[in-house]
């Protein structure tokens, strides 16, 4: 975890006729991909409130269009932050390849301003905000509500309250991560308005993708109780928790919010499992100059499906999850761990990993090594399969079955090998013969003769 500190002085008018200096301080907080989780916690800028004066406040586009794949100008001000680093649908982000835009909060009448919060949550260059801030009250002589760019708001009644920019001035240090930006005045008050005006800009321009994605912005009250400033953060607290590794090198943090009953299942199964195999297979997949991370987070979610991993976010789906057995549920966290542990795609120019050797690899980890036991990839699991379902490429179990075939017959590195290639974005399907002196198509159709052999001649046994 890292923060970034900002200072400046602006000129504030404020309502009426007469105007003051005051200092405007800017915070940065700044949580690395590692350390960013579902909350928001930052060490210098207050979490994401559900109950502040921007929660009844009106948000809308004044110049710019909405990205068709996220969430509306909503999720600005409803109370709830996303539980993962790249959540299209929980961010408000301007269309992917434009100049960013201009968003106005209408507070609906004028108040002391405190704070003005803002936050953000991306791997990459969606991570970092960039924008300007003005405000006003609605009562200068020629206002303009909703100047559109190529107007200057100072020109139309508003004061520019701050300049924000979070990007790293190091070009080593990544600009992923979740960002907390508070905007604040040494005198206690930035002002009394009733209009905010974010002229928003792009983090890069390398390619389309430097639009933020903003995932909720707090107006504080000077004068709201105590009470009103609550963080969003702190429904969450009761049903999460936090547990270490058996080597004290990585924090996991279990999120049951979205279904109380399982944070026992969590603490007494699913933790002593994790924390002794999570450096096991940090282990197992190395690569030179690579460290698993080191923080790591599962939450649980109503949604159609088992589970899925975004970079070092866990989401487990709330009906399977208590439709499995305990130990089936275990068994998928140690595949999805697998997956935070992979660390693919963290270079956006690289080459993209083929889906049934992602999941193929994170089974092989579970069935092979984590579980051999339960047979759950083996001869044993496939003599209950359709014969007409076995492909090398069939994902999942099969192709870890297939990789476990190759581990014995060829390679005995190639799961690692076929990692490093993959989480250096540098994976290339000639890189089989390479390996192995074959190609991938030659290797699957020994791969499924034999596998066929073995269930006509009733041998379990894979190894022979």
């Amino acid at each position: 975890m890292n923060y970034r500190f900002l200072a400046c002085a602006v000129l504030l008018a404020f309502a009426g006729v007469f105007s003051a200096q005051a200092s405007v301080v800017i915070t940065v907080g700044h949580n690395d991909d590692d350390d960013a989780a579902p909350g928001f916690s930052f060490t210098n800028v207050p979490s994401p409130s559900d109950q502040d004066a921007a929660t009844q406040a009106k948000f809308a586009i004044v110049d710019g269009a909405k990205e068709p794949n996220g969430g509306g100008v909503e999720k600005l001000n409803d109370g709830k932050t996303p539980t993962e680093e790249d959540q299209c649908a929980e961010n408000f982000y301007f269309k992917s390849g434009t100049p960013g835009g201009r968003l106005q909060a209408d507070l609906g009448s004028a108040i002391e301003i405190k704070q003005i919060n803002t936050y953000s949550w991306h791997p990459n260059s969606r991570g970092p905000q960039v924008y300007k801030l003005y405000a006003s009250d609605g009562a200068a002589p020629g206002f303009n509500p909703a100047p559109r760019r190529g107007t200057a708001p100072e020109s139309c009644g508003w004061t520019l309250i701050a300049q924000v920019d979070t990007r790293s001035k190091d070009p080593k240090e990544p600009d992923g991560g979740q960002y907390g930006v508070s905007i604040f005045d040494s005198t206690g008050i930035v002002g009394k308005y009733r209009y905010l005006l974010f002229d928003i800009g792009n983090t890069e321009t390398e390619d389309p993708w430097g639009n933020t994605y903003y995932s909720e912005i707090d107006v504080v009250d000077a004068n709201a109780p105590p009470a009103l400033d609550k963080p969003v953060a702190i429904a969450a607290a009761l049903q999460t928790f936090s547990f270490e590794t058996s080597d004290g090198q990585c924090k996991i943090t279990f999120n049951a919010t979205a279904d109380p009953k399982m944070k026992y299942w969590a603490e007494n199964k699913m933790a002593p499992v994790l924390a002794e195999w999570y450096p096991k297979i940090a282990a197992f997949l190395p690569s030179d100059g690579f460290v698993a991370p080191t923080h790591y987070t599962i939450t649980i979610k109503p949604f159609d499906g088992v589970a899925y991993t975004v970079g070092t976010n866990i989401t487990v789906g709330k009906k399977w999850l208590e439709t499995t057995s305990p130990d089936d549920a275990v068994g998928c966290l140690v595949h999805e761990s697998a997956h935070v542990v992979q660390r693919f795609g963290k270079n956006k120019y690289c080459t993209l990993s083929p889906g049934w050797l992602v999941e193929g690899s994170a089974d092989y980890v579970r069935c092979f090594f984590y579980e051999p036991q339960n047979h759950g990839a083996d001869m044993v699991w496939m003599r209950k399969q359709n014969p007409a379902k076995i492909r090398y490429d069939g994902s999942y179990r099969y192709s870890a079955n297939f990789l476990d075939w190759v581990t014995q017959h060829y390679d005995k590195d190639i799961v690692v090998q076929m990692n490093t290639t993959m989480r250096q974005g540098k994976y290339d399907e000639s890189l089989w013969k390479q390996y192995t002196g074959k190609t991938l198509q030659e290797l699957g159709v020994e791969w499924k003769s034999d596998v066929l052999s073995q269930l006509a001649s009733g041998d379990s046994n894979q190894a022979n």
